[in-house]
């Protein structure tokens, strides 16, 4: 019976494991041979001997062994993150100048909405310029009562207003003839108790201009009765004038002898000068900036004290 000891050698069992954990990229991109990797780094671990103390592979041998394979390991994945990040980068400088070409588009449309809006407002002014111009010859009767005998001689009844207002027209000679005379709208409404108004059209611009002038310096009448002789124009243009009302009898009030000249043009006589508006706006302006005019055509006062 020998007293000799073999000595026993460690055996390298190896166990059966989940292949599961695994290095990931951040994009989720598997690495290859992570699982071997790891199993390598299980199996040239050092290992303590009761035996013997000398391990098979030193520790500092191990330690640049699995530096270099996680070196390996991170390169590849920074080369991913890299490939990752230039594709992003890609996108975005393309999206840069999808963005700036589509920037360039908006402000060429808009330059060129600008230009249409400009030409349909030039074609509009010189419509309604082309639609007064075609009025010159005409006068609008306002108050004239709505009545049989009245509506069926209306170019009796005109002659009748002129020489009840301005017979010198008619003393010199003027050719006061219509060519037609008409009520506007065409049809009565029932539910107005206004009178509607009557357009005349004269032959001579010359004997028109005249009866307007009258009508501008004294209050016309119908057989004793109160009415008004204006210049016919354009419904926009009418608008326009109206707008300027509120001011205008303001301004009468306060001696600035106003005028509503063509097509929409307010006039006063203020210190000695005469100041034309085409604007509201204008003249609010020039009102506020006037200690004896400030507050005194508050528009939007006048409309609340109106309501």
């Amino acid at each position: 019976m020998t007293n000799s000891t073999e000595a026993q050698k460690p055996q390298n069992t190896k166990k059966n494991k989940k292949k599961g954990a695994t290095l990931d990229t951040f994009y989720g991109a598997k690495i290859q041979n992570t699982e071997q990797i790891e199993e390598d780094i299980q199996e040239n671990s050092p290992k303590s001997y009761k035996g013997n103390r000398n391990s098979p592979q030193t520790h500092e041998e191990f330690e640049s062994e699995m530096t270099k394979k996680m070196e390996a390991l991170w390169e590849e994945k920074w080369e991913i993150m890299q490939k990752k990040f230039t594709h992003l980068q890609n996108q975005f400088d393309q999206t840069v100048k999808e963005n700036q070409a589509l920037k360039q588009e908006l402000i060429k449309q808009s330059q060129n909405t600008k230009k249409l809006e400009e030409n349909i407002k030039y074609l509009t002014d010189k419509v309604i310029d082309l639609e007064n111009r075609g009025r010159r010859e005409n006068l609008r009767i306002i108050g004239l009562p709505e009545k049989p005998e009245i509506n069926t001689k209306l170019d009796m009844v005109i002659q009748d207003i002129i020489k009840e207002n301005c017979p010198e027209i008619l003393e010199q000679g003027g050719n006061t003839a219509t060519d037609r005379a008409h009520r506007t709208p065409s049809t009565l409404n029932p539910q107005k108790t206004t009178p509607r108004n009557v357009i005349a059209k004269f032959q001579s611009y010359q004997t028109k201009e005249k009866i307007l002038q009258e009508a501008r310096k004294r209050q016309f009448r119908y057989k004793g009765m109160p009415i008004r002789v204006t210049q016919d124009l354009a419904s926009s243009t009418l608008n326009d004038r109206k707008a300027w009302n509120m001011i205008f009898r303001k301004a009468r009030e306060l001696g600035l002898q106003p005028r509503i000249s063509y097509p929409a043009k307010l006039t006063i006589y203020f210190q000695g000068k005469v100041w034309a508006f085409n604007k509201i706006e204008d003249f609010q302006l020039f009102s506020k900036k006037r200690p004896e005019l400030c507050g005194k055509f508050d528009t939007e006062n006048q409309r609340a004290r109106n309501t």
